[in-house]
């Protein structure tokens, strides 16, 4: 715990220097209650990013993929900043459990519903784990963009960035009380959180906004 409090500054130092960053939205997250972080997933420091800037007195749980910890270093760092594997292609429900329960009594949670990272800054079909945990642990669910101002959409070195948040889909819509509608509830939420996604970078992107079609010339007649 005490390395995460020695790296998190370290790191908020390092992204404003390397990164010029740009946050849109943040006063939107719930403070006081059980929170579900769920961003679409470009670049592998995408969690560093967000925990970063949204900085809470607890560390939040992070989701990640059970490959990334395969590296020392890397597995390190990331069990400082609060990550947690889960082998995503086993259902590792003892993971998933055990996360709920943290976040049951506070502890923010940060999961990519995609399940991977995005190739070209494109949103990716969503995945249901999200909205599970946040349904079982009573949490509101809170729509994250990040947005890099590159020509591929991709994280560079020294780019502009914007870390995007969106109204928070509540805790009581996200609650699913009769197993027998599950899929189709689930289905309805996945829906729900990719027109979010999609409208935050709408309101947000780097490009610039199209130019209105010209009005016509007075007196000039249609098709002519």
């Amino acid at each position: 715990m005490l390395l995460y409090w020695i790296l998190l500054p370290i790191v908020w130092v390092l992204m404003h220097i390397v990164y010029r960053v740009e946050v849109v939205g943040r006063s939107l997250i719930p403070r006081g209650r059980p929170i579900v972080i769920a961003p679409n997933h470009i670049s592998d420091l995408d969690p560093v990013f967000i925990l970063v800037v949204v900085f809470r007195f607890r560390r939040f749980r992070i989701l990640a993929k059970q490959e990334l910890f395969r590296n020392p270093f890397i597995g390190w760092f990331l069990r400082c900043m609060g990550a947690v594997p889960i082998d995503r292609g086993h259902g590792d429900m003892e993971t998933v459990n055990k996360v709920t329960e943290d976040c049951k009594k506070g502890t923010g949670v940060l999961i990519f519903p995609e399940g991977t990272r995005s190739k070209d800054g494109k949103l990716g079909k969503l995945k249901s784990g999200a909205f599970v945990i946040a349904g079982q642990a009573g949490a509101d669910l809170v729509p994250c963009r990040i947005i890099y101002d590159t020509p591929d959409h991709r994280m560079r070195l020294f780019c502009r960035m914007r870390i995007c948040f969106g109204e928070p889909i509540p805790a009581s819509d996200l609650r699913i009380t009769d197993p027998r509608h599950q899929i189709k509830e689930l289905r309805a939420l996945r829906t729900r959180l990719t027109d979010d996604l999609e409208e935050l970078y709408r309101q947000n992107s780097f490009e610039p906004a199209p130019l209105p079609a010209p009005e016509p010339n007075p007196g000039t007649e249609p098709g002519t």
